[in-house]
């Protein structure tokens, strides 16, 4: 059972960075914000908190997941 949590936790590891470097070439491209993105920009530093990408991208993953559980069944 531990030896599925490891692998588990390995695997969720590698999509978390391939998902970071996937965000960072966009963002580096001029990536758009979606509405409720929230950014403070002053002189020589910007901020950016993305709220609404950030549930976007949680919906997209929770029905996918749950597409992918029910086609296990």
């Amino acid at each position: 059972m531990l030896i599925w949590v490891g692998a588990g936790l390995a695997v969720l590891g590698l999509v978390m960075i391939a998902m970071g470097a996937l965000l960072s070439a966009l963002g580096a491209r001029g990536g758009r914000l979606l509405p409720g993105d929230i950014v403070i920009s002053r002189p020589g530093f910007i901020f950016v908190l993305p709220i609404g990408t950030s549930l976007v991208l949680s919906v997209v993953l929770t029905l996918l997941l749950w597409l992918i559980a029910a086609s296990r069944r």
